[in-house]
């Protein structure tokens, strides 16, 4: 659960504190699960919410950062992808601003819908295909970069 927070939050010790958060909100909410899904499902769940509660909290969600330039790049481009690590990957999701990151994990990793995505942090439907548009340019550019170096 803790790679799910710092998926959300940069800092290390942030999301331990969430982690710890999110196990409290387990364990005082465990009456609540109804075996419907699975227990893991129902518990990710608890702890994205965690970490998007925090985000809100601190109003890191409501800015974005502009990039300069956008233009979609060409599906060779996706090749980089194809040859990196999961972990130098991991590394380029962290630099991208908190917006970007957090739409990106939530709809890419986390599998909600652009309406799920906006009703969870407030936003419109187009603000969160947007953020999720310009954090795959910004991330293409990231990367285009690395592999020039």
């Amino acid at each position: 659960m803790l790679g799910i927070c710092m998926r959300y939050v940069k800092d290390y010790h942030v999301a331990c504190d969430l982690m710890h958060d999110g196990f409290i909100t387990v364990y005082s909410k465990i009456g609540d699960f109804r075996s419907e899904g699975s227990f893991e499902g129902w518990m990710r769940r608890i702890f994205v919410n965690t970490a998007l509660g925090y985000l809100r909290k601190a109003n890191v969600l409501n800015g974005s950062v502009p990039v300069d330039g956008l233009v979609q790049l060409d599906n060779h481009d996706v090749t980089v992808f194809e040859r990196m690590e999961a972990a130098e990957l991991r590394r380029c999701i962290d630099r991208l601003p908190d917006g970007y990151r957090v739409v990106l994990n939530l709809f890419a990793i986390e599998g909600y819908s652009h309406k799920e995505i906006a009703e969870m942090l407030g936003i419109n439907e187009g603000t969160s295909r947007s953020q999720y548009a310009r954090a795959k340019i910004y991330l293409q550019k990231m990367l285009q970069k690395a592999e020039m170096m």
